[in-house]
């Protein structure tokens, strides 16, 4: 499986090979880092985990969530997603997207920051 960013209905990336990542963002009023962790399968993208550092403003951690170091973590109650659209106003840091450890803006990816992105499962097609 791949990690597909999709603007306007065409392809902008196919990140071959990506089995799971971490979409991370800054809380745009508490200015608080909130994590999560995704796989791709062939039934869409499946949530594994959240992860935020603070609460306050609609992001208060829902019943279960667990304190550790700093960090309010649970695994929302989701099923498997054919697609996640994100939305990228500009008045606030871009999206990043984590892979093998390594952060970048969803920029670095999608160049001209396209609004709305959507990420969704796709084939791995090799070159």
């Amino acid at each position: 499986m791949a990690l597909c960013l999709v603007a306007g209905g065409a392809v902008v990336a196919r990140l071959a090979g990506v089995a799971a990542f971490t979409l991370a963002w800054t809380h745009s009023v508490e200015k608080t880092a909130w994590e999560e962790d995704w796989t791709v399968t062939p039934r869409g993208l499946v949530v594994e985990q959240a992860r935020v550092k603070g609460s306050g403003a609609g992001m208060d951690p829902p019943p279960g969530a667990q304190l550790v170091d700093g960090a309010w973590r649970w695994r929302p109650a989701l099923p498997a997603l054919n697609e996640m659209t994100l939305r990228r106003s500009g008045a606030v840091a871009d999206w990043r997207l984590c892979i093998a450890g390594t952060c970048r803006p969803l920029g670095d990816y999608a160049p001209g920051e396209p609004d709305p992105l959507t990420l969704r499962a796709c084939e791995d097609v090799s070159p």
